[in-house]
């Protein structure tokens, strides 16, 4: 691979220094990470080094020309001139960072699909939080096991767990290629305890879902995930949201929101998601936060000041955000969820009923008209019948076949079962860019694990799942100077970590997990399109996760590393 080399040499003179270099705009410290000693135990050989790359060890400290030492899985060693190591890696000029953390991910069960995650490792993704926006891994019922069972055996997948404690055991035992640690969804409790009945949940009902939460908390999970505007979550009211909450007191860990609505009513939504985390004592991710529909952009500052002021007056709340303008959900989310509950097929019959039909009409033609048009909404995947969908604007689509474009959104609907995936382009770049550089603000993918060959090359995903870590450091730090490139990283490593207690991760310093990525500040880029999604990036050469080279050259090496994460 050509890069440009910024660094060569970097010395020490005094107390000041003497011909430092520059990587990415940013002036080099050459010096010996506080408290690292050149190596640990007299004599220890270890196992790989990466010679000569630029360090940004995940604090968002200035960077500094150093080697990183690891031996099995541990970070053993971070200073200059390291003796030579079992294996060499030379990343002269590359930037050398933590593996980057994905603190809303949704690559959950198609890791088991294909161990490679070959989207997540060539992002540089090193560990992924997934039991999102409501929605884990379980805990099921013995109907939903066996529902589950049946539908992932047909995708060559045997599942021997019922809940997202047992899915993270599943993955320290299957190793992918990526860690793993999941939170537990309010969709998911409430699904199991209470059902897709849209009525409040009884106190006999909430003590059980409590007791659960409890459970898989201490089995490991990370916190508590809600996906208000999807059933059966969005069934929950704020009370109930508090109760739930409250569990996670004392743990530190977070309760993370989709809340409730994003575009006309974005600013009640923050304000209930902050009203979770005061009252019931614990701290709050907003997650991707946006403000949808251009008649709702001057909302994002709005909103913006709102968290500000809130962490101000104490509450610990951040959020995440993916760098693109437009979001990934279902079709059916056209629809209010009130209309949704009770699962598919009741939808679908009140889609037809002459007494819902004209109410729910109304609804889906007022959200495209807020998102712009029909071509604002992109078919990102369908069923093998209605494959001639896949990616395309649903304005074009339907000139070309003649259909009144909602009609076609029924057609659709009604096809596959009322799973339908879409892209919603709704989101400004001016917002993104703001969002994105925020202090309080982290990046996320939002998207699953993807692949351009075998079982996850079908449907036309939102590119996010390609490209959203190199997007953030080409398109926003490289090219359009949005935030600085230790920033950047502080915001991919260190501060999802420490968000959910995770301490020896995120971070290169000795002691901790040998996840590393070594990229190309100067190439990093995102390749993948919402025309032409399957497509990885370019720029990161290598990634180690758990000390196992497991991207080398731009290339998978097979290595599957990857183990489950818990808190703690």
């Amino acid at each position: 691979m050509k890069r440009r080399t910024f660094v060569r040499h970097a010395t020490v003179a005094g107390a000041g220094i003497a011909a430092a270099p520059v990587l990415g705009g940013q002036r080099l410290v050459a010096d010996t990470i506080e408290g690292a000693p050149a190596l640990v135990g007299l004599g220890q050989r270890a196992d790989l080094v990466l010679r000569g790359g630029i360090v940004f060890d995940g604090t968002g400290a200035a960077p500094r020309s150093l080697d990183v030492a690891i031996t099995g899985d541990r970070i053993t060693a971070i200073s200059s001139n390291l003796p030579a190591g079992g294996e060499e890696l030379d990343v002269t000029g590359l930037a050398v960072a933590p593996g980057f953390v994905d603190i809303h991910s949704h690559a959950d069960m198609n890791l088991f699909v294909n161990r490679n995650a070959e989207s997540r490792i060539r992002q540089g993704v090193t560990l992924e939080i997934v039991g999102q926006d409501g929605g884990s891994i379980g805990p099921w019922s013995d109907a939903q096991f066996e529902s589950n069972r049946d539908s992932w055996r047909r995708r060559g997948v045997e599942i021997d767990f019922r809940d997202p404690a047992g899915f993270v055991e599943r993955i320290t035992r299957e190793a992918p290629a990526v860690n793993v640690a999941s939170m537990v969804g309010n969709g998911a409790l409430r699904g199991l305890v209470v059902g897709n009945e849209d009525r409040p949940a009884t106190p006999a009902e909430i003590e059980r879902m409590q007791d659960i939460l409890s459970d898989l908390l201490e089995r490991g999970c990370v916190g508590l995930s809600s996906g208000l505007e999807y059933t059966p979550s969005g069934f929950a009211d704020a009370a109930e949201l508090v109760a739930l909450a409250s569990v996670l007191v004392g743990t530190g860990l977070p309760y993370a929101s989709h809340m409730r609505n994003e575009d006309d009513r974005l600013l009640g939504a923050v304000e209930e998601a902050l009203h979770v985390g005061r009252v019931a004592g614990v701290p709050v991710q907003i997650s991707h936060l946006k403000a949808q529909g251009q008649r709702n952009y001057w909302k994002a500052e709005a909103a913006l000041d709102l968290i500000q002021r809130a962490s101000d007056d104490g509450v610990d709340v951040h959020f995440d955000r993916y760098p693109y303008t437009a979001y990934a959900t279902g079709l059916s989310n056209l629809f209010p969820s009130s209309y949704r509950a009770g699962g598919s097929q009741a939808f679908l019959a009140r889609l037809r009923a002459p007494e819902t039909a004209a109410v729910l009409e109304d609804a889906a033609r007022d959200k495209v008209a807020l998102l712009g048009d029909w071509n604002s909404v992109q078919i990102s995947s369908t069923n093998d019948e209605t494959s001639w969908a896949r990616g395309r604007l649903l304005g074009d689509l339907a000139r070309e076949r003649g259909v009144e474009p909602y009609l076609l959104t029924l057609e659709l609907l009604e096809a596959n079962g009322g799973g339908v995936g879409m892209i919603g382009h709704g989101m400004g770049e001016q917002n993104t860019a703001m969002i994105l550089s925020h202090p309080l603000g982290m990046l996320c993918s939002d998207g699953g694990a993807y692949a351009p060959y075998g079982p996850l090359s079908t449907g036309s995903p939102h590119p996010r799942g390609y490209g959203s870590f190199p997007r953030l450091l080409g398109h926003y730090v490289r090219d359009t100077g949005a935030l600085t490139l230790e920033s950047a990283i502080h915001k991919v490593t260190r501060m999802p970590a420490l968000k959910l207690g995770i301490e020896d991760r995120g971070v290169l310093r000795m002691g901790a997990c040998a996840d590393v990525v070594a990229f190309d500040p100067d190439t990093i880029a995102d390749r993948a399109s919402f025309d032409d999604p399957h497509q990885y990036p370019t720029g990161i050469p290598h990634v180690v996760v758990n000390g196992a080279l497991t991207l080398r050259d731009g290339e998978h090496t097979g290595a599957l590393a990857g183990r489950g994460v818990t808190a703690g």
